[in-house]
């Protein structure tokens, strides 16, 4: 008897998601935002410039198709965080909810980062809008590198988790510049 095509038409990693075994989070830098000086003397309050919004937009519609999905996104509380996380909810499919985290701000270690979010997160998939260094710091912790890894401005990165999320349990699936992003887009 031949094999029946299977009707299940999400990607094999959503599948495997849906099945409970990975939790994907997705680290994403912030887009290019306004420069500090006396325009913006509260670094807190820098906005994307409207060359970071359209290089952003071009490069989330290449994150989108991907195809991936994402159950919630947690962003920093600065404006530039903000901004690019609403940017990325609004262009996915499923128009996750955007919550803002403060341990996402600059400043806060790695491990107090993952225990709030593992605390709060309530989907499989999360994207984590955040900053450098700390994204990169957050990154290596989560891989076990020695190094942080160096995000472009609005670069996303993959790392699944298999078991929860510790220290040293993620897997590096794959690091995106905006530009390679841009050019999935077309």
């Amino acid at each position: 008897m031949p094999k029946q095509p299977s009707r299940n038409t999400r990607p094999l990693a959503t599948q495997r998601v849906a099945a409970g075994g990975v939790r994907e989070l997705y680290l994403v830098r912030h887009a290019i935002a306004a420069e500090r000086g006396p325009e913006w003397p509260d670094d807190d309050l820098r906005p994307l410039t409207d060359r970071g919004i359209a290089k952003f937009e071009q490069a989330v519609a290449g994150f989108a198709n991907l195809k991936i999905v994402v159950d919630e996104v947690l962003t920093s509380p600065l404006v530039r965080a903000r901004q690019t996380a609403d940017l990325l909810a609004s262009a996915l499919a499923d128009s996750p909810p955007v919550q803002v985290l403060d341990t996402l701000a600059p400043g806060h270690v790695p491990a107090r980062v993952i225990e709030v979010v593992a605390r709060i997160a309530r989907g499989r998939r999360i994207a984590l809008v955040g900053h450098e260094p700390g994204l990169g710091e957050l990154a290596a912790f989560l891989i076990g590198a020695r190094r942080a890894i160096a995000f472009k401005k609005g670069g996303i990165a993959r790392i699944d988790l298999e078991s929860g999320v510790d220290r040293s349990s993620g897997t590096l699936v794959w690091l995106l510049t905006p530009k390679i992003l841009r050019g999935l887009a077309e």
